[in-house]
């Protein structure tokens, strides 16, 4: 009689990223006191300017006929994050902080395709970092600031689907 195979141990499923806004995990936000909230949104501010400037050297630096459209998007996009960025910087003077000028790394690549790979990414955590920060904001009865992060969260979203259908995702 014929013994049974061994069992294989069960694979462990391969850490994913999100490629899309729904595959981001919902967490429950952190509470935060003001100046926590505060040194946040300066990391966000950071990652705003990041983006603004990868946005801007990535539609300089793209090549490729089929990239035309998306390269015009992109300069698009880095002006709205320079608009994010202001917004930013206006809601932590109101909250009695000081706007950093601190640039997160912006990412370069030569492939146009792993640009915007890069440049999906940065949305992707920007949209989960504002979901989390316009909870923050809740907790601590900032409606204001809530409503100045859910408008820039609109637009990320809205980042986010471009550079997916860019990459046919």
């Amino acid at each position: 009689m014929a013994k049974p195979a061994p069992k294989k141990p069960a694979k462990k499923s391969a850490i994913t990223k999100p490629r899309t806004a729904a595959d981001i995990e919902r967490s429950v936000a952190r509470q935060l006191t003001r100046a926590e909230l505060i040194d946040e949104l300066n990391k966000d501010l950071a990652k705003e300017f990041q983006a603004l400037v990868q946005y801007v050297q990535h539609a300089a630096a793209m090549t490729g006929p089929q990239y035309d459209a998306i390269k015009a998007e992109l300069v698009v996009h880095s002006n709205e994050e320079h608009a994010h960025a202001i917004s930013l910087a206006d809601q932590i003077d109101f909250l009695g902080g000081v706007p950093g000028v601190d640039v997160a790394r912006a990412l370069i690549s030569p492939d146009s395709k792993v640009m915007l790979e890069q440049d999906l990414d940065g949305e992707l955590d920007a949209i989960a970092r504002y979901r989390e920060r316009i909870a923050q904001a809740e907790m601590l009865q900032e409606y204001g600031l809530r409503r100045a992060l859910e408008d820039i969260l609109i637009v990320e979203e809205e980042h986010a689907r471009d550079l997916q259908d860019a990459l046919s995702l």
